[in-house]
């Protein structure tokens, strides 16, 4: 999206048309009410999307661990206020914003045309996440390709382990009372003269599961640090090959194709947890691990710390898929008059109870393996990578038949993150097709091929031996404060300079009139808690930030600068955009903002016969489009 000819993207205010065409788009049908951009199949097919956009990987990783670390039972008490705050409010100005002007993140800005860069954001943000989650999408196919022998592969301390694996604790000295007098020994010496350990005082050998050696030895064959690229682990590579032509067989055309897999890989995940928490609950332990999820007793006390409620909007915000630009995507496919106000509280509340639910299973199977470890619960407790590909891994291997729960976790994985991609790709080629309508009606299955190819090979990078250190590079920074910079501009450009009132009235046009009273909470979130709420953790993160680190690794200071080299690329389009949209305008320099403050002409409802008086003045494409000159402005206006 380089800054090439680009009049319309970088105009503001002057009279453009609608980029429709005569000609049907590829993945439309006769039944649809947008022939140019074409629509769901049905509702299912959009709820599904949805929900396989918004629950991902993090329900499964990160949401549990939150809980067991912020109070048990007491952290959902933050987690739901946070959610009716932060969460669901913007999860519904962008289903809303998506589905009334039927564009994508970026030519959706024509509500706001000097916070266009806003959108740009969106996507470069966006195209990193995407390239970085089909790596982790094709660590667990490699798993689920070694679940399939009949002794999991990182079960034992097999030929590639060191003298650090070990399956069990292994004590090294302790204190004992010899002759009345207290000593300290090692354990052998404490075991030669039959001597018992005082509780308290064991101290155990450094020991790595075996399943920790397999994952860095073998799985990764991870090289010392960002420094060390080492070579292209080819099994990955190849993994991950296959996880884009999964991808791209997907979305071959469009939401039509996609919307139809979603069938599976959105509702089946859920059979896999509830077989895999039933086969949990049955095991010895489990209440134990349980307990340590929700809490013996719920610590009420944790409420009072900030760290718990920043955990909670954080997680929230992250978990909904909100600021990425995949909700405008998907939302704008859909009719003019599709209740997204339910759909919006739907999604939201699946999503939280999924990763509730998520929490029990999880729980539930490393509480059995505490027992039979004979370690607490907290040792084997973890989250992100080293829950799904170390912890987690290590406690089905000690259950029988395991090679079948192996397999059955890892397809569950894989289901939860390739519906995540599907929508973050289904983004991408919908900004394509923005920019390129009339291109995109005749080459959609070339294009979303070439898009797949792309990101295939930039994330190659990311499957060499040092490919983990650039995963967590780029999630640690490209996930993080940029997209809730770009969530806070969105906010408060619709609400305080489009204004909050107007984009109502817009909401009204597809949902009806409403009361005052129903529109009393989405005005005081929208207004004033949201914003706040949202800027008050951009600011925590800020001032919190830390270098990145995996484990005990650091990052050089070349890593870390290539890290804010990145972030300053998502988010720089913001102000270039603006800057040269106020130098692209006419008059003043306060005529000039004032005029890239104004919605675009053509801004409103895509299909003529839904605009109505208040946008009766937009001006037909077709009436225009002979004058026009292909550029690639025609993303925007």
């Amino acid at each position: 999206m380089g800054m090439l000819n680009l009049p319309g993207i970088l105009s503001c205010g002057k009279k453009k048309g609608f980029s429709l065409s005569d000609e049907k788009d590829a993945h439309s049908t006769e039944s649809d009410e947008n022939k140019e951009r074409g629509n769901w199949s049905n509702k299912g097919d959009y709820l599904l999307s949805m929900v396989g956009y918004a629950v991902g990987l993090g329900n499964v990783w990160r949401f549990p661990y939150l809980t067991y670390q912020n109070g048990g039972g007491a952290f959902l008490i933050p987690y739901s206020i946070m959610l009716a705050l932060a969460g669901l409010p913007l999860f519904f100005m962008e289903c809303s914003l998506g589905q009334f002007a039927s564009l994508g993140p970026i030519s959706v800005w024509r509500i706001l045309p000097l916070f266009q860069g806003v959108g740009v954001t969106m996507i470069v943000i966006s195209t990193f996440v995407t390239i970085y989650y089909n790596v982790i999408i094709s660590y667990a196919l490699y798993y689920l390709f070694a679940s399939f022998s009949k002794v999991l592969p990182w079960s034992e301390c097999f030929s590639w382990a060191d003298e650090l694996c070990s399956k069990t604790r292994i004590v090294n000295d302790c204190n004992a009372t010899l002759r009345g007098e207290i000593i300290h020994a090692n354990y052998s010496f404490v075991t030669s003269n039959n001597l018992t350990c005082i509780n308290g005082t064991i101290n155990y050998k450094p020991v790595q599961f075996p399943s920790e050696q397999y994952w860095n030895k073998v799985a990764l064959q991870r090289s010392s640090g960002l420094d060390e690229t080492g070579n292209i682990v080819w099994y990955l590579a190849l993994c991950l090959l296959l996880s884009w032509l999964i991808v791209g067989a997907a979305l071959f055309k469009g939401i039509k194709s996609s919307g139809k897999v979603v069938y599976f890989t959105a509702l089946f995940p859920y059979v896999i947890l509830l077989i895999l928490l039933v086969r949990g609950a049955t095991l010895e332990g489990s209440l134990e691990g349980i307990q340590y999820y929700i809490g013996r007793q719920s610590n009420f006390t944790k409420l009072m710390e900030a760290e718990v409620w920043k955990d909670a909007a954080t997680q929230i915000f992250f978990s909904l898929s909100v600021g990425w630009g995949g909700l405008v995507a998907l939302s704008s496919y859909n009719k003019f008059h599709n209740n997204c106000y339910s759909d919006a509280i739907l999604v939201c509340v699946i999503n939280c109870i999924t990763s509730v639910f998520a929490g029990f299973a999880i729980f539930s199977i490393l509480g059995h393996m505490a027992f039979i470890s004979e370690r607490p619960v907290s040792e084997v407790v973890d989250s992100g990578f080293n829950l799904a590909f170390v912890a987690y891994p290590e406690a089905l291997s000690k259950l029988p038949v395991s090679p079948l729960w192996s397999f059955l976790f890892f397809f569950m994985l894989l289901l939860l993150g390739l519906d995540s991609q599907f929508a973050s790709v289904e983004t991408l080629t919908t900004t394509i097709h923005d920019m390129y309508p009339k291109f995109m009606k005749k080459f959609r299955m070339p294009v979303t091929v070439g898009v797949c190819i792309v990101l295939f090979l930039l994330g190659l990078i990311c499957v060499t031996q040092a490919g983990i250190y650039w995963v967590n590079l780029i999630d640690h920074f490209c996930a993080g404060w940029g997209i809730l910079f770009s969530a806070v501009l969105e906010i408060v450009g619709i609400v305080y300079i489009y204004g909050g009132n107007r984009f109502i009235e817009d909401i009204e046009m597809m949902l009806g009139k409403k009361t005052c009273s129903f529109w009393l909470w989405w005005r005081m979130c929208w207004f004033f808690i949201t914003p706040v709420l949202l800027t008050a953790i951009l600011i925590w993160s800020l001032v919190t930030f830390s270098r990145p680190t995996y484990g005990s690794v650091q990052y050089p200071t070349w890593g870390t600068v290539v890290g804010w080299c990145m972030i300053i690329f998502c988010v720089i389009w913001v102000p270039i955009i603006a800057i040269v949209k106020i130098v692209k305008a006419e008059g003043t320099l306060s005529q000039r903002i004032v005029s890239c403050c104004r919605p675009a002409a053509n801004w409103g409802p895509y299909l003529e016969r839904y605009r109505g008086e208040r946008y009766s003045h937009i001006v037909d494409h077709k009436k225009e489009k002979e004058h026009e000159i292909p550029t690639v402005s025609a993303f925007i206006y």
